[in-house]
C-alpha cells in the first residue's frame, strides 16, 4: 500500500531517482509529447509535475498529456478511423467551430488522412480524458521536490485533504460537455470519434451497448498503466477498445437512473417535518394562506 499518493512525478515513478530521470525533474520537462519541452501542467511557470496519483496500489493518470506516451493513441485512433494502409498524421489542439461561427472548444488531437502530395482526405478526432482529483496534490508534491532523496517514499498517510481520483466531476463536468458540443457537430458530418481514458475511469461509467466495429461511430480506447521493473517506469498500454453507437452512448451517459421514488419523498417529508416542528413558515405560501385570498 502506498505511503504518499504521487504515482509518477514528471513522467518517472517517485522513486526512480536515477540521473536521467532527474534531469526531467530539474528542468521540470515533460517526457510525453506536450506542445512545448516543459510541462505546463497547471501554472507554465510553476508546473504541477504529477502525472498520475495512488488510488489504493493503482496509478490513476491525472494528466492528459500523460496519454501521449509514444503516440499510442493516435495509432489506436488510426486503426478505427481508416482503412488499413492509410497515410495519417496527427494534429493536435484544433479549433472547431459551430454553425455560427462561435467556437465549440479544441479537439484534443485530429488524425488525418492524407494522399502522398499531403492533401486531406479524411479527419477523425480524438478526445482525451484524464481524471480530475479531489484533495490537495500541489502539498505532497511540493513536500517531495523539496528533498527528493529524502521524501521518495515520504509517509503522507493521515494529512488532510489526501488526493483522490474523481471519477464523477471527469465524466459529467468535462468528457460530457465535450462531447455533446463539439461531437454533435463532428457527429453531423458523419465523422469518427474515438475517447481516450484510463480503464478504471471507463468502469465507472454506465454499460454502453457494444456494436461492431464497421458499425461504430464513436470508440472508447481504454488503457493501463503497467509498471516496468527493469526500467523502474510505468508504460501506458492498451487494454481494449469499446465500439459503441454515438447517439445510443450519449442517451445512455447523460440519462441518469432513477431509483425509488420513496426515498425521495421520505426525504421530503423530514424536511417538512422539520419546518412545521420548528414553527418555520414553509418557503413558499400555500394557497390557503390568507395573503393570496
Amino acid at each position: 500500500m502506498p505511503t504518499h499518493p504521487l504515482a509518477e512525478v514528471f513522467g518517472f515513478p517517485a522513486d526512480n531517482l536515477s540521473a536521467g530521470t532527474e534531469r526531467y525533474r530539474n528542468n521540470r520537462l515533460c517526457p510525453y509529447n506536450n506542445r512545448v519541452p516543459s510541462c505546463t501542467k497547471d501554472k507554465a511557470n510553476d508546473p504541477l509535475g504529477v502525472c498520475s496519483i495512488y488510488d489504493d496500489e493503482q496509478p490513476v493518470i491525472t494528466c492528459p498529456v500523460r496519454f501521449r506516451q509514444d503516440w499510442l493513441i493516435a495509432e489506436d485512433a488510426a486503426r478505427f478511423f481508416f482503412p488499413p494502409e492509410t497515410r495519417w498524421t496527427s494534429l493536435t489542439e484544433v479549433r472547431l467551430n459551430d454553425r455560427n461561427g462561435r467556437s465549440a472548444g479544441n479537439i484534443d488531437v485530429v488524425i488525418v488522412a492524407h494522399d502522398q502530395n499531403g492533401k486531406i482526405l479524411d479527419f477523425g478526432s480524438l478526445e482525451v480524458q484524464a481524471v480530475y482529483i479531489s484533495g490537495n496534490v500541489r502539498l505532497p508534491f511540493a513536500e517531495y521536490m523539496g528533498d527528493r532523496q529524502k521524501n521518495s517514499a515520504m509517509d503522507w498517510r493521515g494529512q488532510q485533504y489526501w488526493p483522490r481520483p474523481d471519477y464523477l466531476s471527469s465524466s459529467r463536468k468535462r468528457l460530457m460537455p465535450q462531447l455533446l458540443y463539439k461531437g454533435g457537430i463532428l457527429a453531423g458530418w458523419g465523422k469518427k470519434q474515438a475517447v481516450a481514458v484510463q480503464r478504471p475511469f471507463f468502469d465507472t461509467l454506465p454499460e454502453l451497448e457494444e456494436v461492431p466495429p464497421a458499425q461504430a461511430d464513436l470508440a472508447w480506447l481504454l488503457y493501463d498503466l503497467e509498471l516496468d521493473p527493469a526500467q523502474n517506469r510505468y508504460q501506458l498500454v492498451h487494454s481494449r477498445t469499446v465500439y459503441t453507437s454515438f447517439d445510443a452512448a450519449i442517451r445512455r451517459i447523460t440519462t441518469a437512473e432513477a431509483g425509488p421514488v420513496d426515498f425521495f419523498v421520505a426525504q421530503l417529508q423530514e424536511k417538512l417535518d422539520q419546518q412545521l416542528e420548528s414553527g418555520n413558515p414553509p418557503d413558499a405560501p400555500t394557497l390557503s394562506d390568507p395573503g393570496l385570498t
